[in-house]
């Protein structure tokens, strides 16, 4: 798999954040498809093709997680904790992108192994901007490792 091929996940319980999320994703134009699921339980249940991920194929390994902290049934902290935990899937880059800002949030998840913080953009452009350099970035610059 080539890393032009990744599949970014998204974590984010707010409809209007996935649904700018995805617009500014196309307005970059990665070729990364960009996957959403709604809150940290059905990010495991993808992350170990569980539930309605079971079927072959239908939930590819990510190359990267967006995580956002704030979700129902299990939060963000939750979700990073269990997969740093986890050997198969520690490895995968996780950016929190939150509208917290709080320092304790920022300290909590660097000490659970997240790798970078940033905090959502208010406004469409900066979305836009922000995902444009987080997608250069991880995808054109940093060796990532890839599994197949």
């Amino acid at each position: 798999m080539k890393v032009d091929e990744l599949v970014v996940l998204m974590a984010d319980d707010d409809e209007d954040d996935r649904m700018l999320a995805g617009r500014a994703w196309k307005k970059c134009r990665f070729t990364n498809d960009l996957v959403f699921v709604h809150d940290g339980e059905e990010l495991m249940e993808y992350l170990h093709r569980e539930g309605k991920y079971a079927e072959e194929g239908k939930a590819p390994r990510p190359g990267m997680i967006l995580l956002d902290l704030n979700m129902p049934r299990k939060d963000g902290r939750e979700a990073l904790r269990e997969i740093k935990a986890d050997p198969k899937l520690r490895k995968i880059p996780i950016v929190v992108l939150t509208t917290s800002k709080a320092e304790e949030d920022i300290l909590r998840t660097y000490d659970l192994g997240v790798n970078s913080f940033i905090t959502k953009p208010i406004t469409f452009d900066s979305l836009v901007t922000t995902l444009e350099t987080l997608g250069n970035y991880w995808f054109r610059i940093v060796k990532l490792p890839i599994e197949e």
